[in-house]
């Protein structure tokens, strides 16, 4: 039986960051210019400062404890998640899956909604149990010690806690950023036990028909900077972040800001409080180095599949994962306008079944994280056909 978890980080790692953002040497650091060099000191240094002298993380632990949450070793590895059941007897399970460099603090908001829509304004729609499951490596799930903790490993992991531990025969997957590939990877290997998939990364690389094509190479090749990094040299940047809050926060708020729906000042789109707890989720554990590793796994293991596709080494672990011919799980996109992955219809109904496809007019690549009601909406919306099936 999966064991419960308490968090309780030490003082002297909470003591030691403030102590390191303090002694920060402002003067030293460039004036900077995002567009051409990809960071905003003006932001880093707000999140840093209220990191410093406004940040409370004993609140959010307090939070983060006053739900269900445990840790199980499955196939050699501890995974930590969080298990809350719905209020009802007949609530339907549902998987939810972050990505880098968000945690799993981004369905936080959901949790209450779905397990108890009743005490949330919305007595008549269905409740869930939701298991939102931290990805190898990330925040307080084990860190791989031996290597192959790619996609499709984790995607067979996470199957067998929800399936074999939890005792699911059937289950409904809510992915976004790598959530999208690993639970496009349990669909595809498990379809007996995934009712349906809904992704908010809908990103399919060119392939047959549509392959290659330059202008979305192109484009990938601009989004992909620190794609290109962690796909090949993750240690040699992250091993810095382990002991530099100011290191960790400007590589991460890089991709908050880039990819957020943002008026150009990434806090704009997410509170401060929220930009510093989900930094947490890699300082306190000292995890960045170990989920940034994710992505150099998913390359390799997705290398024969690029001897094949002409995806690249993004697109490579997507196709590995999402598999060819079409995807048989019944899937829905959330389109947001911001998505920078966003990849042309006909490509997505193409590798997937799709059934439902809804765009709308704010948000971003962090879609619960950014838009927690747009993503509950959908859930509910989406999902709710298929619930005769779980």
């Amino acid at each position: 039986m999966p064991t419960p978890y308490n968090i309780r980080v030490p003082q002297a790692r909470l003591d030691f960051a403030r102590d390191r953002i303090r002694s920060i040497d402002w003067s030293s650091v460039l004036p900077t210019d995002r567009d051409r060099y990809g960071a905003s000191s003006e932001d880093i240094r707000a999140t840093l400062e209220y990191w410093s002298d406004g940040y409370d993380w004993r609140n959010w632990e307090r939070q983060l404890n006053s739900r269900p949450h445990f840790i199980h070793t499955v196939d050699g590895l501890d995974l930590h998640f969080w298990h809350v059941r719905g209020v009802s007897s007949g609530s339907i399970p549902i998987v939810l899956i972050h990505g880098w460099p968000s945690s799993a603090f981004d369905f936080w908001e959901l949790l209450g909604p779905l397990t108890d829509p009743a005490a949330h304004g919305a007595a008549d729609e269905t409740s869930f149990d939701v298991i939102v499951i931290e990805l190898p490596g990330f925040g307080f799930s084990g860190k791989p010690t031996e290597p192959g903790w790619g996609v499709t490993r984790t995607a067979d992991a996470f199957h067998a806690l929800v399936h074999d531990i939890l005792g699911y025969d059937r289950y409904m997957v809510h992915g976004e950023d790598w959530g999208t590939v690993v639970g496009a990877g349990m669909a595809r290997r498990h379809p007996e036990s995934v009712t349906a998939l809904q992704i908010a990364m809908p990103y399919v690389p060119p392939y047959g028909e549509f392959a290659p094509d330059p202008e979305w190479d192109a484009r990938l090749h601009d989004l992909g900077g620190d794609s290109c990094v962690q796909n090949q040299i993750p240690d040699a940047l992250t091993m810095g972040m382990v002991d530099s809050p100011l290191a960790l926060t400007a590589w991460v708020l890089e991709r908050f800001a880039a990819w957020s729906d943002n008026d150009g000042s990434v806090t704009s789109a997410l509170s401060l409080d929220a930009l510093v707890t989900n930094l947490h989720f890699y300082w306190v554990t000292s995890s960045i180095m170990s989920a940034a590793r994710f992505y150099r796994e998913a390359a390799l293991e997705g290398a024969e599949a690029s001897e094949h596709n002409a995806t690249g080494a993004i697109g490579a672990p997507v196709i590995e994962a999402i598999g060819l011919p079409k995807l048989n799980v019944p899937t829905g996109v959330i389109a947001l306008p911001s998505e920078p992955f966003l990849s042309p219809r006909p490509w997505i109904e193409g590798v997937y079944n799709l059934q439902r496809y809804s765009t709308f007019e704010r948000g971003g690549h962090f879609a619960a994280f950014e838009e927690p009601d747009i993503v509950l909406s959908e859930i509910r919306a989406f999902f709710s056909d298929y619930v005769e099936q779980a």
